[in-house]
C-alpha cells in the first residue's frame, strides 16, 4: 500500500482547500464534503506518483498545540523560496515559531494554524513535486521506521536515533521524515496519512498485516464507514481506504 493524501482538518474545509491549492500549485477538487487538491484539478485518484491533499471539515478549531505531522515544501532556487513565502503569506499564511531558531527555511502556518515548512532549495527534493515531505515528530524514529517501512515496503534512506528517512522504491513522490520530538503526543492528530491497499490487494487483509505490525485500531465515533481508522506504534492516526 501507499499513502494518496494527507488527511487535514479543518473549520472551513473549502478556504484551507483553496489555500492548498494554491500553495502547491494544484487545484481544489470538492467531491462532497471534502475538498480535495491534486494534480489536474484532482480529477485523477489517486494520483500515480504525487500525494495529494484532503481537507475534511470538522467542528473543532486547531488546539494551541504544534501539530505532530507537518508538510515540508519544496522550492527550486532562493527566489521560488521567497516568492511562495510572500504569496501564502498574502493568502492567509502567518509565520510560526515553533523553536526553529536561525534556520534556511521559513515555518509558516495555514490560516487555521496547521504549521508546514517552506525549504530551500535541496537537491535531494529536486524531483518530489511540490511536497518534499510528510514529516512526523516521534519519541523513537528507529521503531517509527521499522512500523513505517514494512507497512509501506518503502526503502530506508538514513536512521539514527534522531531522525529517519523513508522514501517509495519508485523513486517518486513525497519521503516521509520522521523526527525526535520531546514530550509525549497529547492530541489527535489535526493531519494524518489515508493509506491505499494496491491493487488486488484487500483493505480487511492489509488492516490485519499492520495490526500484526504494531497498528492498533481507533474508534472515533466514526460508526459505519468504508475505511479503517488505525494509529501506529506511537499513536499517530492514518487511515485505509478502500481499493
Amino acid at each position: 500500500m501507499r499513502p494518496v493524501q494527507v488527511n487535514i482538518k479543518a473549520v472551513d474545509a473549502s478556504a484551507v482547500g483553496r489555500f492548498w491549492a494554491e500553495a502547491l500549485g494544484w487545484s481544489a477538487y470538492s467531491p462532497g464534503v471534502t475538498t480535495y487538491v491534486g494534480p489536474d484539478g484532482g480529477l485523477v485518484w489517486p494520483d500515480p506518483v504525487f500525494v495529494g491533499v484532503d481537507v475534511v471539515p470538522v467542528p473543532e478549531a486547531k488546539s494551541a498545540a504544534k501539530n505532530r505531522v507537518h508538510l515540508d515544501l519544496a522550492t527550486t532556487s532562493a527566489e521560488h523560496q521567497a516568492e511562495l513565502v510572500s504569496r501564502l503569506r498574502a493568502r492567509g499564511a502567518t509565520l510560526a515559531d515553533v523553536g526553529q531558531g536561525e534556520v534556511p527555511w521559513t515555518v509558516l502556518a495555514d490560516p487555521e494554524g496547521n504549521e508546514f515548512c517552506v525549504l530551500e532549495p535541496r537537491e535531494v527534493y529536486r524531483d518530489t513535486g511540490p511536497i518534499a515531505a510528510v514529516v512526523v515528530d516521534c519519541a523513537d524514529p528507529r521503531a517509527m521506521a521499522r512500523f513505517w517501512g514494512a507497512a509501506l515496503d518503502w526503502t530506508l534512506h538514513q536512521v539514527t536515533d534522531d531522525h529517519a528517512v523513508l522514501r517509495s522504491a519508485t523513486g517518486g513522490g513525497p519521503y516521509l521524515d520522521f523526527y525526535r520530538a520531546a514530550g509525549p503526543k497529547t492530541v489527535p492528530d489535526r493531519v494524518h496519512l489515508d493509506l491505499l491497499p494496491s491493487p488486488g490487494a484487500g483493505k480487511a487483509a492489509e488492516v490485519d498485516r499492520l495490526r500484526a505490525l504494531g497498528a492498533a485500531d481507533l474508534d472515533l465515533g466514526q460508526g459505519e464507514v468504508e475505511w479503517s481508522c488505525l494509529v501506529d506504534p506511537e499513536g499517530h492516526e492514518f487511515c485505509v481506504l478502500r481499493p
